[in-house]
């Protein structure tokens, strides 16, 4: 017999995998309904009871679910105890238990008997009607794993009978429906006879009894819900009067009302509330204090703060400017209280269950409340993070000083409770809470006009006067303004994946969403008209506030202790505070390092090097120096390279002298005072470069010096730009995706707010562009309107902005004098086992952390890496601080601008300028870098003729030549700007930077102030003050993008470096360069090319001779590496390298006996097959490594079984007693026969595997087409723009094709061309499709002509084809005349008879045309033929190359 039974429960268990002896986690069973089926499917007895709750109440939010109320529970219910006697009896005569997700029902049953003392009978075999078998009936996408989604129970019904089943949730409809869906999934046969413990046979019998599909048994059904109503009707004989409209009245005398309950952009994508705006919202409505409660974190408490300090600032100033004037002011500063709503969960610590806690909201009275909500914060992450930041009660309790809680929302514990658990257990839940923080406790109520809440606020109010603790009122807020409600639901689709138009509620089919407009900051007025009937709530507000203080975030920074010397030490320090010792070893570094970088110590090193000295101490930031010196030295000894600086920092001597800089600042006139300014105490800021190899290890360092809780990485805030909220937007509205990329690609550079509320004219002013300026009219417009791209556009503008995720900042990391969360909150960061602050990078050194960026610089690691390789290949050291700065192969490079893979110099543009410039000297290469960049690059042409002596150099004072000359007169570095400005009018040091500062920033203000005293004291030096009016007039027009001399020099020294090696040691440096960007195979190609422009010959792998990266072999050519074959992980690769300092392998066999073939699968045999790596092996060509035999196992995998073979053999005799083999040796194969592949499929099995073609390309055999007809290349496609308007003629190889169907049902094709540098997806439709598809095979090489246009009904230029035709056909098709062009010392008699015997051989139709010439006189010759035509085949071009005789087909 079959026992099919349902519950319905008191809600849903903490923990679904608890033992049912654990009675506080599973609810109670307030229903319980079974049918008793025999095994023919016939009903032997129905029962369904409702059960009498003992000791507990039903919550509110299951009686929403199933309708029974605890007054009818009471009414109708019987004792639990008959229940389960009678439901014994029909369990006895049962052989199986059945029901949908049984599971559940059978663990809160089983606790019921385990609460009666009884041990559970519910024991029997289960059969369930949700499993992943009913799973593959139903196919319901969504599952986990791309499974399907297990079915709901109305799900099955429908699917079995096509017909819906709404009446889920009331036990006897449930079990009802289930067993007719049981008994269906017996009649087809879905249990097999094993299950259901049967004999052949029962399946056809069960079927015959029931030839039709199930049927109901009619059962009638009570509607609960309505019962229970009944029954509250009854006991409450007078009706409470409704709540009435919310009319804003004025505030009650003393009551004042302040929001306490805020969430902002930063409780990531579930609100829409910008910090300034929830300040500045609060100030309007005259509310005196605001709270920031963001959920989990605290990532915006800091900006909070500053805001909300900076309007009390404008506050006190007005107040003290209208006292001064004896006007009232009637403006109030504000107290922004800050907190955090905790997901408190059973224990943070616990990961192996689903637990996200209850919200509860924690406010912080002060500074030390404030420095407990950020430890909390930091465990949140640290430890509880799982799925949420989470803590527990303990860690609550433990870190509570100087905190208020208020009881939360819905989702806060006690109403949790009261709602879903039981009243008993809620206010066992409320005692805990008073009992910790007593009358800092608080029971939160809120009116969002919600049924749930007139449930829920009675029992609190209840709970309140009974426990005595205080009701408080609160608007949960998530948007400022009411009209924000539907951004906020849409924000709220895009969180969770949904559409907008998707009903809101819960389970499948639903979607999560706020269920009115009410979430936002109601006026006081509105609020007191809402609490009228509860004062008291209101009165609270007024006490929390009281307990409150405005505490300052801001601090100056505070560095980490520095070990130094005990020589060193100063007592006073440690006595009456200060720096002296920190100062006196700073000093012994400075000075030992400068007797180690300059020769002699002049005055001027010493004077210099006493200055910064003297300007750090005053400052206070030698242990800053310490800080740095340590790690960067640390490093060096590490073997990680360290950059030679960058940024200002190079101006300091005292840095280049302890190690932390490798540029003279002296040497090359940098300045300290443009990092430090001795007038103006800022904090200093080194940026450190490293080779991006070794960057964690520096990292590693400094955390074991300083230790893991004190150093983090910075937080980032991913935000929503312009483009991807309407992209967000459209999507969760619906709208069809080529409207939504359409109107994306509209936007132009401008945020959606300027877009849509900037005044036109000022609009095109930003824009310019007159593309741009047409997309931003034409989104205007659209925005105006009432479309669905209209609605789009407006709630985009709405959410943009808002913070989508956290990263974490690429280099930037803290450093603290003791544990990190005494200074700032800290949370997890992803892919690293650091932590990271809740702060970013734009307030950490406000809040006071000293932040150190270490840089991963490429750069480093390419020459570090080309260094390597010289010393293999030639024996020689080479140390890139040491080449020479005048290394004439150097500047010949530079003056060619052959400076591909160059560092910051391999720019065409760049390349252009230098060839013009012709550098000389280090100081050329320091100004073109500072120089190429928007602004000063139109000073180059002219840069380039003063060198040259093609222009007067002309100076307006003749004081300004000291500084200008290097420059030939123009000024190009910030720097001259300031030393002019000390030596024309006598600025202090730190007053030129000030100076420097406000020209680059535009500080009108601060220009206006210095411009008369730099006019007054330059005359009194005797210059003309309308020559000084022009100075400072060209200093305010250059100064603004004038370069940073200090950076400009440290990274024009980089690029020396590279420059020297790629000059006198260029496979090495070519080689590196490769290695270095063998992860972008775009890149790989690029180089590629480069190098054999070179004439530097790029071989591919090599089993013998290829390391993991790319190498020089002893010819001087570069080998590809074996890492970058697709299919070869570090692990063969290993393998290879470590079995190959036992000698090279000599055929394919000695490689697979030798090789651990644990490590080095056939998937890796047949990559470097394919990619050419065994071709060193004489006798085997690639084709016979994949022939097959008459097994069809290939020639590579009888190889490998060989050789595990062989290696097996070895490895017994290893093991035998007497060391002979014990078994017979596999013969080693034949190779087998077979044709060698031809070119095209050899050289795409390569680019397979390779990702480019290396031993060749397709497109060889077409060279000279190429070079003679065409006029395109591929890359050009990829970048219209910039050749709109061009015809053009592209040979290329077509890699792939598909022949499509538009939405409207028109054939297209889509098909990627690809060429030597670049690939392509080109499309074609209507007639070009027709015209042109017989084309689209993989492998077709074709010519394609066409133009670049902006076609009709479209924004942007494409490449339109108008013709498309066999490459091979070109040359027959278009050749008229064969050019060939020689020197007169080349054309003797040999080679005269050589040529007319090749012209003989190739007889045709093309003229000849031949041009001489003598490149000492310069003299050309044209000599057209008019008696010989020739065939141009490749013969003949072959025959040509070889005797060295340029041509050209036209």
């Amino acid at each position: 017999m079959y026992l099919i039974f349902d519950t319905e429960t008191t809600g849903l268990p903490p923990n679904f995998n608890a033992p049912i002896t654990d009675l506080d986690n599973w609810p109670r069973v307030v229903q319980l309904a079974w049918q008793l089926h025999d095994e023919a499917g016939e009903l032997v007895s129905q029962q369904d009871f409702i059960i009498q709750p003992d000791g507990f109440n039903i919550p509110f939010e299951s009686e929403r679910v199933h309708g029974i109320s605890t007054e009818l529970a009471r009414a109708v219910g019987e004792p639990l105890i008959t229940v389960l006697e009678r439901f014994q009896k029909d369990l006895a005569k049962a052989n199986f238990m059945v029901g949908h997700n049984l599971k559940f029902d059978i663990n809160v049953l089983g606790c019921e008997f385990v609460r009666l003392g009884q041990d559970t009978p519910l024991t029997k075999p289960v059969l369930d009607t949700c499993t992943e078998r009913s799973a593959l009936l139903c196919q319901i996408p969504g599952g986990r794993g791309g499974k399907f989604k297990l079915p709901t129970l109305t799900e099955l019904h429908e699917y079995l009978f096509g017909e819906a089943f709404n009446e889920a949730h009331n036990a006897t409809a449930d079990v009802e429906s289930t067993t007719r869906c049981f008994l269906e999934l017996l009649r087809k046969e879905h249990y097999t006879l094993e299950e259901i413990l049967q004999e052949p046979g029962y399946f056809a019998s069960f079927q015959t009894l029931n030839p039709a599909p199930i049927q109901k048994i009619g059962l009638q059904h009570v509607n609960l819900k309505a019962e229970s109503e009944k029954i509250r009707a009854a006991q409450q004989p007078a009706a409470a009067p409704p709540r009435p409209n919310i009319t804003p009245t004025a505030a009650p005398e003393g009551l004042v009302f302040a929001h306490l309950h805020n969430h902002t952009q930063y409780s990531i994508l579930q609100s829409t509330a910008e910090v300034g705006a929830l300040i500045q919202k609060a100030v309007a409505l005259g509310q005196p204090a605001v709270a920031l409660t963001d959920t989990g974190n605290m990532m915006a408490a800091f900006q909070f703060e500053k805001q909300a300090a900076a309007h009390n600032a404008k506050v006190k100033a007005a107040k003290a400017e209208a006292a001064e004037k004896g006007e009232a002011y009637e403006g109030q500063e504000i107290l922004p209280i800050i907190g955090c709503e905790f997901n408190v969960c059973r224990n943070h610590q616990d990961k192996t269950v689903k637990d996200n806690g209850y919200q509860i909201v924690c406010l912080a009275k002060n500074k030390n409340g404030y420095q407990n909500l950020i430890k909390l914060a930091s465990i949140a992450y640290t430890q509880g993070m799982y799925y949420v930041p989470r803590i527990d009660k303990a860690v609550l309790s433990q870190y509570k000083e100087d905190l208020i809680v208020l009881s939360g929302n819905l989702y806060g514990e006690i109403p949790s409770l009261l709602l879903n658990v039981g009243q008993k257990q809620a206010e066992e839940a409320l005692l805990w809470w008073k009992a910790q923080f007593g009358p800092d406790f608080y029971l939160e109520v809120g009116r969002h006009g919600l049924e749930v809440e007139e449930r829920l606020n009675p029992m609190l109010v209840s709970l309140s006067e009974q426990h005595q603790i205080k009701l408080v009122a609160t608007n949960n807020t998530y948007y400022v303004e009411q009209a924000d409600a539907i951004a906020h639901d849409v924000l709220l689709c895009v969180k969770d994946n949904e559409l907008v138009e998707t009903p809101k509620g819960r389970g499948r089919g639903f979607r999560y969403g706020l269920e009115n407009d009410t979430y936002y900051m109601r006026s006081s007025e509105e609020m007191l008209a809402l609490f009228a009937d509860l004062p008291q709530a209101i009165a609270s507000i007024s006490e929390i506030i009281s307990k409150c203080e405005h505490y300052g975030l801001a601090r100056e920074v505070l560095l980490p202790a520095f070990d130094i010397p005990a020589a060193f030490i100063d007592a006073q320090d440690a006595i009456v505070g200060g720096k002296r010792g920190e100062n006196a070893y700073l000093r012994h570094l400075t000075y030992e390092g400068a007797k180690k970088r300059y020769p002699e110590l002049t005055d001027e090193i010493t004077e210099r090097i006493d200055f910064e000295l003297a300007t750090i101490e005053k400052t206070g930031y030698p242990g800053y120096f310490l800080i740095v010196q340590d790690f960067c030295n640390a490093a060096r000894q590490m073997g990680v390279s360290v950059g030679p600086g960058r940024g200002s920092a190079a101006g300091s001597a005292v840095a280049y002298c302890i190690g932390i800089t490798n540029v003279d600042p002296i040497k090359y006139d940098l300045l300290f005072e443009r990092f430090l300014n001795p007038d103006r105490i800022s904090m200093p800021d080194i940026d450190i470069d490293f080779d991006d190899e070794g960057r964690g290890r520096v990292i590693d360092y400094v955390i074991q010096k300083y230790g893991a809780n004190q150093v983090a990485q910075i937080i980032t805030y991913g935000t929503m730009a312009a483009k991807s909220a309407i992209r967000d937007t459209a999507r969760v509205m619906n709208l069809p995706l080529p409207e939504a990329d359409r109107l994306a690609k509209l936007i132009p550079d401008l945020s959606l707010r300027k877009l849509f509320s900037l005044p036109e004219p000022e609009l095109i002013d930003k824009l310019r562009n007159q593309e741009a300026i047409g997309n931003a009219k034409e989104l205007r417009r659209i925005y105006n309107g009432v479309d669905l791209q209209a609605q789009v556009l407006q709630k985009a503008m709405e959410i943009e902005g808002s913070v989508r995720n956290t990263g974490i900042h690429a280099c930037g990391v803290i450093i603290t004098p003791d544990d990190l969360t005494n200074f700032v909150p800290v949370a997890t960061a992803k892919d690293s086992e650091m932590v990271c602050t809740q702060y970013d990078n734009a307030v950490a050194e406000s809040a006071g952390l000293l932040k150190m960026d270490f840089l991963g610089l490429k750069t480093l690691t390419l020459i570090k890496d080309a260094v390597r390789l010289v010393k293999e290949n030639r024996g020689i050291d080479l140390d890139p601080d040491a080449f020479p700065i005048d290394d004439p192969a150097t500047y010949a490079l530079f003056q060619r601008g052959e400076t591909v893979g160059i560092f910051q110099y391999e720019s065409p543009g760049m390349q252009k300028h230098l060839k013009e410039l012709k550098p000389t000297e280090f100081a050329d290469l320091i100004a073109m870098n500072a120089l190429y960049r928007p602004g000063p690059m139109e000073y180059i042409p002219s840069y380039c003729k003063r060198k040259h002596g093609e222009e007067q150099i002309v100076y307006d004072l003749a004081d300004c030549e000291d500084y200008l000359k290097e420059t030939y007169g123009i000024t190009v570095y910030q720097e001259q700007v300031m030393l002019l400005s000390q030596k024309l009018a006598d600025f202090t040091k730190g007053e030129a930077d000030t100076l420097r500062k406000a020209m680059g920033k535009k500080d009108r203000k601060v220009l206006d102030k210095m411009k008369p005293t730099f006019i007054e004291r330059a005359s009194t030096k005797g210059h003309a003050p309308t020559v000084l009016e022009k100075i400072w007039k060209d200093w305010e027009a250059f100064a603004s993008y004038a370069f940073n001399k200090s950076h400009s020099t440290c990274y024009a020294w980089v690029a020396y470096q590279t420059a020297y090696l790629k000059a006198n040691y260029p496979a090495e440096y070519m080689a590196s360069v490769l290695s270095n960007n063998m992860s972008d195979i775009k890149q790989v190609s690029f180089f590629m090319e480069e190098c054999r422009r070179m004439g530097i010959e790029v071989l591919g792998p090599d089993i013998n001779e290829s390391g993991f990266t790319f190498s020089v072999n002893n010819a001087g050519a570069i080998r590809f590496g074996l890492g970058a074959i697709k299919g070869m992980g570090s692990g063969p690769v290993e393998a290879i390298l470590e079995e190959r300092k036992n000698g090279a392998f000599s055929s394919i066999f000695e490689l697979t006996t030798r090789i651990n073939l644990r490590l080095c699968n056939k998937r890796a045999f047949e990559s470097l097959a394919y990619a050419g790596g065994f071709d060193s092996f004489t006798g085997v060509h690639r084709a016979q490594y994949f022939a097959a035999d008459a097994n069809g196992r290939t020639f590579l995998e009888a190889a490998i079984r060989y050789g595990a073979s062989v290696q097996e053999q070895q490895q017994s005799a290893q093991h035998s007693m007497f060391g002979e083999a014990t078994g017979t040796t596999m013969p080693a194969p034949s190779v087998p026969k077979a044709d060698e592949w031809p070119a095209i499929y050899k050289l795409n099995r390569e680019k397979e595997v390779v990702g480019i073609f290396i031993s060749g390309h397709p497109l060889d055999d077409y060279k000279v087409e190429i070079t003679s007809f065409c006029t395109g290349t591929v890359a050009m496609l990829n970048d219209p723009s910039a050749f709109l308007g061009r015809d053009l003629l592209i040979a290329a190889v077509i890699t792939g094709a598909e022949h499509r169907i538009t939405k409207r049902g028109d054939a297209f094709g889509s098909l990627v061309i690809e060429d030597y540098q670049d690939a392509f997806k080109l499309n074609l439709f209507n007639e070009s499709y027709l015209k042109f598809k017989h084309f689209m095979e993989p492998g077709t090489f074709v010519a394609i002509k066409g133009r670049i246009e902006v076609p009709r009904f479209r924004q942007y230029p494409e490449f339109v084809v108008h013709h498309i035709e066999l490459l091979q056909e070109l040359r027959d098709k278009r050749a008229k005349m064969l050019k060939l062009r020689f020197s007169a010392k080349q054309l003797d008699q040999l080679v005269i008879d050589q040529l007319h015997e090749l012209f003989e051989a190739n007889p045709g139709a093309c003229q000849l045309h031949f041009t001489v010439y003598d490149p000492l006189d310069g003299v050309e010759v044209s000599l057209p033929s008019r008696s010989v035509k020739v065939q141009p085949s490749s013969q003949l071009f072959k025959e040509l190359a070889k005797l060295d005789i340029q041509f050209k087909l036209n």
